[in-house]
């Protein structure tokens, strides 16, 4: 991008931006809203991240729930399925935050038998966009 005649690299190409997929299996609490919502409140905070807005939809009772965080440096998304005891989180983040102490508390909170946590660099190209 230019701007003002001058090539501009975007910042996450120097930063780097780190995104976690994180899947919890045989997880329990997978159907109650107030606890997705503290659960993803808290690991918002340990991941020092910034909340902006947190929606959180219960689908029919015993169905599952979604929530997104809109974050300032990027966001946090939940979905669970009840039904199979599976619940699949979402952490992107720029900046010097920690997203994986994000996974600690998810733990916590939905007592999985089993986690899976995957980790991806995003933006690291040393090549500016055109």
């Amino acid at each position: 991008m230019t701007v003002d005649n001058v090539k501009v690299v975007p910042p996450a190409l120097f930063t780097g931006a780190t995104h976690l997929l994180i899947e919890l299996w045989g997880a329990k609490n997978l159907d109650d809203p107030a606890i997705a919502e503290d659960a993803m409140r808290k690991a918002i905070r340990a991941a020092n991240a910034t909340l902006l807005h947190l929606h959180v939809h219960e689908f029919c009772p015993g169905h599952g729930i979604s929530a997104i965080a809109l974050l300032a440096e990027s966001h946090m998304t939940l979905h669970t399925w009840p039904e199979r005891s599976y619940a699949a989180v979402d952490v992107f983040v720029c900046g010097s935050n920690d997203p994986a102490s994000a996974v600690p508390v998810l733990v916590e909170a939905f007592q999985p038998e089993q986690s899976d946590v995957r980790s991806f660099r995003r933006g690291v190209s040393t090549k500016p966009t055109r």
